[in-house]
């Protein structure tokens, strides 16, 4: 095998220890990456959702810094003090790599230190040490405050908590060693976002028994390791920069607290120096908002950013500022943005970014894992896109809709989300067992992160309740669903009224983690949310109480500086709008779990297997974008006074209950035949490594559910969907709970040896293949078979009405404009109708020129629904016209170019709503038709005017 056909095994091309020789490069046309030679150009990639287009934005600063510190480290590091030059050439010191063992041997340290960190520390003593021709020209911003910030760039995974360990090194033994240079303070305050990252940066206290500065062997000796512990260091959350509440109830009003008493709240035994030190770790978090930035909450969310958080951060250092200085601010963070209230193709970089390592840079040194991301399956792909489905799940319209809405726990999830996960289950389970095999005690972890706290528990229960295809998921005591209000709390150290239920889903988890019973029992005693801190915390960490956990859904993206390194699958069940909010949600699963190399000195490649998070979502049209056209008028849609002759009332309806006897029948010659297309049902899919925002199609692997056999055996699948059927079926119909169950099954057992299952391909006839192709559309068998299920002799049909706002009216529309095209009305309420075809401006024209027509409404924005099933899910069907004519009847009219099942569901729903309605009184004659034909467009319309 040739080198070049060797490296394209792997998206690992350059050694970590090694500045990058070569990097991937999008190619033209979509045709994936291809290797360019040289070190990839510091940058940024931003996309336009308004145009579809992706643009890569340089660093120059950046770029011209690093030719500077290349040229400075050639000459000798000239200018710094004799403790810096100590440190640096103690850090560059290397062992030899032998490669037959694959490991370095001798040097001061088992490895070396990454290129990347020590570029990173490299930089800062440049810029602050560095003699005066090596910076000429360049002149780092700031942030528009009194005290300088300097900021390195480095992605998840790369070494921030070592690089801050150099960091104090740095800066301590050189303001002990030269103690009236300005440049230097053994005084360092380090804030960190939360209590999370805070407990993971304890070990840069020198005498934390796992202290970075021996873990690393930062010290050249012992004397100056000796002298390390002179170190003053106070590592705390933001939470403490926020001022305290004025206490207005006190018998004492004390007034606002003073600069003075908050440095020395905050500071506590550090507040006794001066020229601080300050290390933002996540430092994203910490922006100053400027007078002239309008940054709306969804524009701070969208960069992961809480407002009160960025802004509470900086002023309290520059309270400090005020009272003690702050001599220099350093800044560590993989995405330090912050949003700016303009569009999204103006993304807020830090503009005192020095250095810069990002995501491509990490992966191709192998200090990550290598997303992979889905580029095809075996179904239809997206219409608009013509990618697979799976690639961004948020984005089909079944998935958003139902995702989008406050649904009960209880409610399927979509039909294509509960496939996306057969696949990602049955690859998680591949890796279960592959885990094991090679002596892993610890489970890999499939991570979900999702839109809404409904949506965080629908997918608890869908995999709790045994709903999911792939058994192995089915252990409620090892998925956790991480309460987004319980854990921002925790990481606040504040408390928060317990939910029991909640409590009692931790506590079994607890029960089962594996751990001592005296640990057990101290775990329960702590509170709800230091419970929750913990068991996220300690996920994938042997002998702590997460180490069993296999399955985290979390609504958030989970704690800052959550490392657990056996994150292997991520399901993304929200809307991803940026390729920095991508970033953000794959950078929880992109720690290595081991770091062994080859005889090349290059690491073996590790992967987490992405879906639903689109690592690129955009068209690429080269490097600049395209400017937006200029917005369409609009129309302002609204009721008109003085037409309240044209009102249409209707009931609002919940649900519609049967009042049935106990035997339950299918009329077999009124069920319609259920097409099961193949072409819509993915039963493999292939990933492959995504970088530059283009996958490697070279290196493409596969998920097959076919192997998965013992997750799909027959009976077991019968009586799964029966359980479906039962959970819909069991409040509508009566007689004994037990009796009823039995008889769905054999309802269930009949349709499917029926001939009224069609599957159109002999391919898919083959028994394994048919099996399967049901597994994945149970719900929508489900669906299928509930239409036709009664109870002989049927009493009454009852709608269960919205005690709320149990009528509706055209009255009550609210106004709104639309871009869409319209015409003006003269018989209805609404003063325009939309039109969203040529069928349905020949439909308003017929009821404004009609004498048969009273009084119609295009329903649109008048919250007219009628609910129906469809693949397991509730949805809202919205009918197109409500028509009242001059004989007292109300026609809904739906209009339709084609057919499908989807639709006979929607005409079932409204035909039973019709009949329900009409029986139960009160409300007028109603009526319902569909339009297929636009030549018969009058004729049905008129049929109900007679």
């Amino acid at each position: 095998m040739s080198d070049k056909n060797k490296a394209l095994q792997s998206l690992i091309i350059n050694s970590p220890f090694e500045a990058p020789a070569q990097h991937w490069e999008q190619a033209a046309a979509g045709k994936g990456l291809m290797l360019q030679q040289g070190r990839r150009p510091a940058g940024y990639e931003l996309y336009d959702t308004r145009n579809n287009t992706r643009r890569v934005v340089p660093l120059n600063m950046v770029n011209q810094i690093r030719t500077r510190v290349d040229d400075w480290r050639a000459a000798g590091y000239i200018g710094v003090t004799s403790i810096s030059r100590q440190l640096l050439e103690h850090w560059h010191a290397r062992g030899e790599w032998v490669p037959e063992e694959t490991r370095w041997v001798g040097g001061p340290r088992q490895n070396p230190f990454y290129f990347c960190q020590l570029e990173a520390i490299e930089t800062l003593i440049w810029w602050v040490e560095g003699s005066a021709e090596f910076k000429q020209g360049i002149n780092v911003p700031g942030d528009g405050g009194a005290w300088e910030r300097l900021c390195n760039k480095m992605a998840t995974g790369s070494g921030k908590t070592a690089l801050i360990g150099m960091i104090i090194t740095w800066q301590t033994l050189n303001a002990i060693s030269y103690p009236k240079d300005g440049r230097f303070s053994r005084a360092i305050f380090i804030v960190a976002p939360g209590l999370t990252v805070k407990s993971r940066l304890q070990t840069l206290n020198p005498g934390d028994e796992k202290n970075v500065y021996d873990q690393f062997n930062l010290c050249p000796n012992e004397a100056l390791r000796t002298r390390l512990n002179q170190a003053e260091l106070l590592i705390e959350n933001w939470h403490t920069l926020m001022p305290l509440k004025n206490q207005e109830r006190s018998v004492v009003k004390k007034g606002k607290e003073s600069d003075e008493a908050f440095t020395r709240r905050v500071l506590g035994k550090l507040a006794a120096y001066k020229d601080l030190v300050i290390i933002n770790d996540e430092a994203h978090h910490a922006y100053r908002q400027r007078a002239e930035m309008k940054v709306s909450k969804k524009d701070a969310e969208e960069f992961g950013i809480d407002l009160d958080e960025a802004t509470r951060w900086i002023e309290g250092l520059d309270r400090i500022h005020k009272t003690r200085r702050i001599r220099r601010c350093f800044d560590l963070s993989a995405t330090p943005f912050a949003p700016t209230g303009k569009t999204n193709t103006e993304a807020g970089l830090f503009e005192w970014v020095i250095s810069d390592f990002g995501l491509n840079d990490a992966i191709e040194a192998g200090l990550v894992k290598t997303p992979r991301v889905v580029i095809r399956d075996d179904a239809l792909a997206n219409a608009k896109s013509y990618r697979s489905k799976l690639y961004h799940l948020y984005r089909e319209d079944e998935v958003k809709e139902d995702l989008n809405r406050k649904a009960e726990t209880h409610e399927p999830l979509p039909d294509l989300v509960q496939k996306a996960y057969a696949l990602l289950a049955y690859d998680w389970h591949e890796t279960t067992k592959a885990w094991q095999a090679g002596g892993h005690v610890i489970p890999p972890v499939m991570l979900t992160v999702c839109n809404r706290t409904e949506t965080a528990a629908r997918v608890e229960y869908f995999f709790n309740g045994g709903d999911c295809l792939i058994q192995a998921t089915h252990a409620p005591t090892r998925t956790l669903r991480v309460d987004s209000r319980v854990l921002e709390k925790a990481e606040r150290g504040e408390t928060i009224t317990k939910d029991k239920d909640y409590a009692i889903r931790l506590q079994e988890i607890i029960e089962a983690s594996g751990l001592p019973a005296d640990r057990v029992k101290a775990l329960l005693e702590l509170k709800q949310e230091e419970q929750l801190r913990e068991l996220v915390d300690t996920v994938g960490k042997r002998g702590k109480a997460g180490q069993k956990l296999q399955n985290v859904t979390s609504v958030a993206m989970l704690s800052e500086g959550w490392d657990a390194a056996n994150v292997t699958h991520i399901m993304g069940l929200r809307a991803f709008t940026s390729q920095l909010l991508c970033e953000q949600v794959i950078g929880r699963g992109l720690r290595r779990v081991a770091h062994d190399m080859d005889e090349n000195g290059l690491f073996l490649p590790e992967y987490v297997n992405v879906f639903g998070v689109p690592l690129s979502i955009f068209q690429d049209v080269g490097e600049e974008g395209v400017a937006p056209p200029p917005p369409k008028p609009s129309v302002r849609i609204e009721v008109e006074p003085n037409r309240n002759q044209y009102e249409i009332r209707w009931p609002n309806v919940l649900r519609i209950e049967s009042v049935l006897k106990r035997e339950l029948v299918m009329d077999w010659t009124k069920v319609d035949v259920l097409t099961l297309d193949p072409m819509n049902t993915p039963l493999s899919a292939d990933v492959a490594p995504s970088l530059t925002s283009a996958p490697n199609l070279a290196m493409v692997s596969e998920i097959d559910l076919e192997k998965a056999t013992e997750d799909f055996r027959l009976q077991n699948l019968i009586f799964r969907a029966a359980r479906k059927l039962y959970l819909q079926s069991a409040s509508s119909f009566g007689g004994d709970r037990q009796y009823l169950a039995v008889q769905l099954i054999r309802l269930v057992e009949q349709f499917l040896a029926s001939d009224k299952l069609d599957i159109p391909s002999l391919w898919h006839q083959d028994e394994k293949r048919r099996r399967l192709l049901f597994a994945l559309n149970m719900d929508t068998v489900v669906a299928h078979v509930h239409r036709f299920v009664t109870e002989q002799n049927v009493e009454r049909l009852a709608a269960v009405f919205d005690e709320s706002r149990p009528i509706g009216s055209t009255a009550q529309m609210r106004p709104w404009l639309t871009t869409k095209p319209c015409q003006p009305t003269r018989h209805s309420q609404i003063s325009h109708a939309v039109h969203d075809s040529v069928w349905e401006k020949a439909v308003v024209d017929i009821c404004e020129k009609r004498k048969f027509v009273a009084a119609w409404a295009k329903n649109d924005h008048l919250d007219f629904t009628v609910r129906y099933l469809w693949k397991g899910s509730t949805r809202n069907f919205v009918p197109d016209y409500l028509i009242r004519f001059t004989n007292g009847k109300t026609l809904v009219l739906e209009v339709k170019g084609q057919d499908s099942e989807h639709n006979k569901a929607k005409r079932a729903a409204m035909q039973t709503w019709v009949k329900t309605i009409n029986e139960q009184g009160g409300f007028g004659q109603w009526c319902f038709d569909v339009v297929f034909d636009p030549a018969k467009i009058m004729d049905v319309i008129s049929s109900h005017a007679q």
